[in-house]
């Protein structure tokens, strides 16, 4: 068994069914072809699971940010609305990633509890990234920026928590367009 494999599935799993959605280690050893001890020994119940693929996937979209920072083929700006893109490319396969977050601290709303605690630190990350990439490009108020790129970000991925709609990504990375163009102009003293 691939520890992997069956995180993939399980992320797969919760992206078209939502946390709410009910699965249980045995239905989801049945579907990974992987007897329902050897699961049982990796996840002892749902939410050990559940925990354990959102730390995965909240891995993988982190090592995808380091590399879109380090890669010097993009601009900074490029590279604060390039999640916009693969949003896209994943709500045009099906996949709704990003949205899992949003949805973990809405089913475990104390603060305290691990699942809460996870999705608030991928928050955090995010809000990081863009912070760091707009002091980069040397915008006005780079905090107050970041928060509104984050709230646009964030928006967007709970409208596709209900709505699953491709064109509201496509509007959403035209708003963070708009919020980071005045935030360079007002840089630039075109707006004082």
């Amino acid at each position: 068994m691939q520890r992997e494999q069956v995180l993939d599935h399980a992320l797969n799993v919760l992206e078209h069914n939502g946390l709410a959605g009910t699965f249980s280690l045995e239905e989801l050893a049945g579907q990974v072809a992987v007897p329902y001890e050897l699961l049982q020994r990796f996840w002892p119940d749902r939410d050990a699971l559940l925990y354990d693929a959102l730390r995965y996937h909240g891995q993988q979209i982190d090592s995808w940010r380091r590399q879109l920072l380090l890669d010097d083929t993009l601009s900074a700006e490029e590279k604060l609305l390039a999640r916009y893109k693969v949003l896209e490319e994943s709500v045009g396969n099906g996949r709704f990633p990003g949205c899992l977050f949003i949805a973990a601290c809405s089913f475990y709303p104390q603060a305290e509890h691990p699942v809460h605690q996870l999705a608030e630190q991928q928050k955090r990350a995010s809000w990081q990234y863009t912070h760091e990439l707009l002091t980069m490009l040397g915008t006005d108020n780079p905090t107050l920026v970041a928060d509104q790129m984050e709230l646009v970000l964030e928006g967007c991925l709970s409208k596709l928590l209900v709505k699953r709609n491709q064109q509201d990504v496509a509007i959403a990375r035209r708003l963070a367009e708009d919020v980071l163009h005045i935030a360079l102009c007002r840089r630039n003293g075109a707006l004082t």
